[in-house]
């Protein structure tokens, strides 16, 4: 079966999105970090959950432990129930953790987010 290269799977832009959410957050450009994030949008991880776009956001920009962190991706693979990603935290150049962050999506936003680390 052929693909035509004038079309692109919702995948690829899932894939597209998560890897700016990313570039966003290492590059501290909050307000597109925020945007690529719906309104009803939550975050789980096992040490907390943020109810909405507001509070996670205002974690990010203000709240994170060490905010001059960068993320590398490992893998970024998306079907038809969203995308996942493996990849690591670094500061200057040195791992701290690995981290696994699955992403869920509503009309070309983010709309939840699962993370796990280790």
């Amino acid at each position: 079966m052929e693909t035509d290269p004038n079309t692109t799977d919702a995948g690829d832009d899932q894939r597209s999105l998560v890897r700016r959410y990313y570039a966003a957050l290492d590059d501290h450009e909050y307000d597109v970090f925020e945007d690529l994030l719906a309104s009803e949008f939550t975050q789980r991880r096992p040490d907390r959950t943020f109810e909405s776009r507001d509070a996670f956001a205002r974690f990010m920009r203000d709240g994170r432990p060490n905010p001059d962190t960068t993320h590398t991706l490992e893998a970024v693979v998306a079907d038809e129930t969203g995308v996942a990603v493996r990849g690591q935290v670094l500061e200057d150049g040195t791992a701290l953790f690995d981290f696994a962050d699955f992403f869920a999506f509503d009309d070309g936003r983010i709309v939840g987010l699962e993370t796990y680390s280790r």
